[in-house]
């Protein structure tokens, strides 16, 4: 494994955790909006990763060539969709609200807000570790760089 794929995997889990931590806040955000544009409450939106080849495809090809049909390629992680939940959300009586309908009823968005403090607890810690494994990488660079003096 080169340094250079070790350090893209960690940008890849990066890029991904950032858009997990965008996705969250927009959440936490919304989590008393109960008219949207679309109509009806704001649904809760979460992110779908998926592995990905971090190499470009002649580095993949190369490898496989070089090490046998058993070789395994280095994976990353990418954002592969944001998706709504589909969790209906709670139905509260304020018959003052704009929102009320005929019976003084208002359906609130299906957006737990502990829920989403602890993914982002989870999001920032796995951003944090990146952030580490990235400077372990820079780090042992820098190490073997000094050997050649």
């Amino acid at each position: 494994m080169e340094m250079s794929e070790s350090m893209a995997v960690s940008v890849s889990a990066l890029d991904a955790q950032r858009q997990r931590l965008n996705v969250i806040s927009s959440n936490l955000a919304n989590a008393q909006s109960t008219h949207t544009p679309g109509g009806g409450p704001y649904k809760r939106r979460d992110v779908v990763f998926q592995s990905t080849p971090v190499a470009n495809p002649f580095q993949r090809a190369l490898r496989k060539v070089a090490t046998g049909p058993g070789a395994h390629a280095l994976d990353g992680v990418k954002v592969l969709r944001v998706q709504e939940d589909s969790k209906p959300g709670q139905v509260i009586y304020d018959p003052r609200h704009p929102d009320a309908d005929t019976k003084g009823f208002v359906k609130m968005p299906n957006v737990n807000v502990m829920e989403e403090m602890v993914n982002m607890i989870g999001a920032s810690r796995s951003y944090e570790a990146n952030v580490q494994a990235i400077n372990a990488n820079r780090a042992m660079t820098s190490k073997a760089l000094e050997i050649g003096r």
